[in-house]
Formats: structure tokens, sequence, C-alpha cells
């Protein structure tokens, strides 16, 4: 098996799932499959489904008759499932975080710290990639991406100097698109703003917000009663959205109540507050420190 991620709060997500020995359990985020290979351990005559875009996740394809991988993007798990024959399941986990191979593998272009090629697609055979959103988007949409998916106050400050850049010279490569928005990076805070702005970039190269809504969707018809969510999430836009979806529903907080004013929610929280790694994990992996877990269950 080829080096691939660490599993983030691996004994957390799993016994969140309570999984029955006989279930059928979807990781709609496969990547090096180490949350997939601790829900095997629970299976006897159950079923797991792994689902990853990536191309470097086949490489590391469990080999067990109770596993199927899919290559795709988990927004279309309700049609994966399908062709399988699978209409319910007893659990679903997430793990949205960029995983450490393509934060490590240069080539992707994930990272400030290399310089490659602006890139940072998850599914290499899609045709659009970061150095497109840079060189065409207009200045509106920038902004609005910087402003929600990064969450930078100076968001048009950017985008003015990304604007000036692309004038100049379309950018190609993540040293020249640094270099050239250096003048609005804080002092002594520079790989803080630049995580935040690749960040942006990168959710809206893989539309992740988008997916994430649909799969989330998704798990209302998809999960049986007493059936299980695991979500980790790394950011605070990601994380409000799993806590509105547990919560309402939904996105936006909204209460559908009946002609008697009562209302139902798909799932409850299973905890009540969130779940954070232990200390212990991040000093074995920093890249733990970030990650939130929610667990909710099918009403």
């Amino acid at each position: 098996m080829m080096y691939y991620h660490y599993p983030v709060l691996l004994k957390e997500s799993v016994e969140g799932l309570n999984i029955k020995s006989s279930g059928i359990y979807v990781d709609v985020t496969y990547g090096g499959g180490g949350h997939s290979r601790e829900i095997l351990r629970y299976i006897k005559e159950g079923r797991l489904f792994g689902i990853d875009c990536d191309e470097d996740a086949a490489k590391n394809i469990v080999t067990d008759n109770r596993f199927v991988f899919i290559k795709g993007n988990f927004r279309f798990l309700k049609n994966y499932l399908r062709y399988y024959k699978i209409n319910k399941v007893d659990g679903i986990i997430a793990d949205l975080g960029v995983s450490s191979h393509f934060l490590d593998d240069p080539e992707r272009g994930f990272s400030f710290k290399y310089n490659k090629i602006l890139d940072m697609r998850m599914n290499q055979n899609s045709g659009f990639m970061a150095r497109d959103l840079l060189n065409n988007y207009s200045s509106e949409s920038l902004i609005r991406i910087f402003r929600e998916f990064g969450e930078l106050r100076n968001a048009a400050t950017l985008v003015k100097l990304i604007i000036e850049g692309r004038q100049k010279k379309l950018f190609d490569n993540t040293g020249q698109f640094v270099e050239s928005v250096s003048g609005c990076i804080p002092k002594n805070k520079e790989n803080q703003y630049l995580a935040k702005v690749f960040q942006a970039i990168r959710i809206e190269v893989n539309k992740e917000i988008e997916n994430l809504k649909e799969l989330l969707t998704q798990t209302i018809d998809l999960v049986n009663k007493g059936g299980r969510l695991a979500i980790i999430s790394y950011h605070s836009l990601e994380d409000r959205i799993v806590k509105n979806f547990i919560r309402w529903g939904n996105f936006n907080s909204d209460i559908s109540r009946d002609i008697y004013g009562n209302y139902s929610t798909p799932f409850r929280a299973v905890t009540k507050k969130v779940i954070i790694p232990s200390q212990e994990e991040v000093r074995k992996n920093s890249r733990a420190k970030s990650a939130k877990l929610r667990i909710a269950e099918k009403n």
C-alpha cells in the first residue's frame, strides 16, 4: 500500500457508526482506506462500499469480498448504489479533509510550499484547474470565493492584485501566483493567510460545498432508521453545513412544520458536543488539529 493519508479520529468515527455485523456501509472518502479497513473489522456478512474520485486511491483498494470500490464523486452516491441494487444503507462515513497525499505531492499543486502548476484537482480527469479559475473568473466571482470559502477580510484587495497580475501574464504556477499577491499578505502570518487563499481556490475548483450538500441531502432517503452518519470536517464552513443539516434537515435552519405545528427532523445528533482529536493524536498528526466529528442517527 502506498503512503496516502493518516485516518483522522479513526476510533471515534468508526465506533460512532454503531456498526451491525450484517449492515451495509459506505465510506464516501475512501482515500488510503484507513477508515474502511477499520469498518471491515466489525462486519461479518455485511458489505462496505468505498468511493473516491482520485486515481491514486485505487492503489490502496482493500482485497475483500465484502468490499466494493467505486471510482467517482460521492455526490452521485444514490446512482452508484442503485447500480448494485442497494436502496438503503446502515451508515455513511465521510472524512472531508484534504489528504496528506494531495498536500505532499508537489505535482498536484495543492500546496503553496512548492512552485508547481496551479492544479488542485482531486479528480484528475476534470479539465478545470486552479489556474483556469484565477485566469478567467470575474472580479466579483473571485471576491465571493475568497470571502465565503477563505473567510478573508481583504478579499477585494487580494482580487485586485490577482486581476493586475493576470493582465501582465496569465497564472501558471504557484510561485508566480504567490509573488503576484504578496503585497496583501500580512507580515508574520504568511502561512496562515496563504492556507486560506489556497483553501478557497481548492473548494471552488472541486465544488466541495455543492458536493457536500448533495451528499447530505441524499442521506435522508438512503439511511435506514437507526442508521448513522459520521462526518469529519476541517473548516467552519463545512462544519456549519453539517451541523445545520443534522439539526434541521436542511442548510438554512428552516423549520418545516405540519398543519398542527409539529416538526420533525430526519436525523438527531448522537453527541451534544462536536468531537475533536486528542492531544496525542494531534501530536502524531498535526493536520488533525482542526478536525471536527459530528455523529447523527436517523429518526
